[in-house]
């Protein structure tokens, strides 16, 4: 394959390959320093960044990062490439595709249309060229609106995911989250749990039990317990009342293999979710998760640089019409994205390469412990996507999730940025919240004081 090459004065840069040029045009981060694919510095990396402004976008349909023969990740990329919608920028560099995205051109209507013509690599590229500003205002035009027993990624809205997890799975404990994130308005993108144990009786008692909660109350969200896609198939075919079919994915097929799956094991999910036929509004019954490092730390990544192939990951999920998908941000830990500064660019620019290649982004707005971050940084990252039109983040009792041992968002969290940005729930939980006396009436997003009546009883028995 020809190399790549900049001259600056006197100095030539020169690049290998397309999967160099990307990995050294990409922001500083600590997981490509481990891998041993970064700039050697600033200067290189600008060098890098400048030689792929000029690569025209053609190129990425002729030149693989991951091989074609190697990789069913790759076969899917090429072979679903819709190229009647690529020609809307089929003549543009990597540089001319920013300055159209950036432009009045590039408006809701037509990224919808550009997205099934763009490949990972295109968007993960031009991501790699652009600032925070950038990435925060092309991803506010872009909505990608999905349907369960709700409606989620319509302008001036955004979901959250009530995590109310527990060490022990204790259904005392869990209920008693459940219910704290209600009265913060939080649920609306799905009630989910992340089992701590993955057997088929104990996944099957938690789809149950929120089954149970949500019928109960009446509430127009949906369930989802995070085990493994085979587990949920079983699951399935032994009656559980499945809302969402899980699985974590990644931008490989080696990573996937890494995580027990490929195609068609998630085809197999997807259509046992469908057959359940248990959305009232719309039939996304797919949610993934995913995170930069996942193929790295699998040792799965080819080379490649950990931002193009999280990438990569979203279109595995946009194969299946997924309701939610969510980029785990800073779970992995400071090997992979080092400090606030790197989770934060990270963030912005998952969210924005997913809402451009047509799915419905999310962001577990997160660190551990051991990285140099800390809340203050979160609260950027929560702001900024906000502002950016996120369709959802996570609502965790305090911040703390016991459970996993890492610091995300919380129910509060999610409270602060709606009523600072003017952003409200689903349309159909938002009714259901002011139904049961949980928001006030009005525009605003705004809790009634006291308890709410339907949850009195309840209450008073814990």
């Amino acid at each position: 394959m020809a190399g790549y090459a900049y001259i600056s004065g006197n100095e030539r840069y020169a690049f290998r390959d397309l999967k160099d040029l990307m990995a050294k045009a990409t922001p500083l981060r600590s997981g490509d320093l481990l891998a041993g694919v970064a700039a050697t510095d600033d200067t290189e990396r600008a060098a890098a960044q400048l030689a792929l402004a000029d690569v025209p976008l053609g190129v990425f349909l002729q030149e693989m990062v991951v091989p074609y023969e190697a990789d069913e990740v790759t076969r899917l990329i090429i072979d679903t490439h819709d190229k009647a919608a690529f020609k809307a920028v089929a003549h543009l560099t990597v540089g001319g595709f920013r300055d159209w995205l950036l432009s009045d051109h590039a408006t809701t209507e037509s990224l919808a249309k550009l997205a099934p013509g763009l490949t990972p690599e295109m968007v993960a590229a031009v991501s790699k060229i652009m600032r925070v500003q950038d990435l925060v205002i092309v991803a506010k035009k872009c909505r990608v609106v999905t349907r369960f027993r709700n409606t989620l990624g319509l302008a001036g809205r955004m979901a959250t995911r009530l995590q109310p997890n527990h060490p022990t799975d204790d259904t005392a404990g869990i209920a008693a989250s459940i219910v704290d994130g209600l009265l913060y308005g939080n649920g609306d993108a799905v009630i989910g749990i992340n089992p701590a144990t993955d057997s088929i009786g104990q996944v099957t008692a938690l789809v149950e039990m929120l089954d149970g909660i949500i019928g109960r109350y009446e509430i127009p969200t949906q369930s989802c317990i995070l085990t493994h896609v085979t587990t949920t198939i079983e699951a399935i075919n032994r009656g559980a009342p499945v809302d969402l079919v899980f699985q974590s994915i990644a931008g490989t097929e080696a990573a996937n293999k890494s995580f027990g799956i490929d195609l068609n094991v998630l085809q197999e999910g997807y259509e046992a979710g469908l057959s359940l036929k248990r959305g009232t509004v719309g039939d996304n019954v797919m949610y993934f998760e995913t995170g930069q490092g996942s193929a790295l730390s699998a040792n799965a990544h080819h080379g490649v640089d950990q931002q193009t192939i999280e990438t990569r990951a979203y279109a595995v999920a946009r194969k299946f019409h997924p309701l939610l998908i969510n980029t785990v941000v800073g779970f992995i830990g400071p090997e992979y994205l080092y400090d606030g500064r790197q989770i934060v660019r990270a963030g912005l620019e998952d969210h924005f390469c997913g809402k451009l290649l047509g799915v419905p982004m999310g962001c577990d707005i997160c660190y551990t412990n051991h990285a140099e971050a800390d809340q203050n940084d979160m609260d950027v990252l929560l702001t900024m996507l906000g502002v950016a039109g996120i369709n959802f983040i996570m609502g965790i009792p305090g911040s703390d999730d016991v459970m996993l041992n890492y610091q995300t968002t919380s129910f509060h969290d999610a409270l602060y940025v709606r009523r600072v940005l003017g952003l409200k729930p689903a349309p159909e939980f938002e009714a259901w919240l002011k139904s049961q006396e949980i928001f006030a009436s009005g525009d605003e997003v705004q809790l009634n004081l006291g308890v709410p009546r339907a949850f009195q009883r309840v209450l008073a028995a814990e």
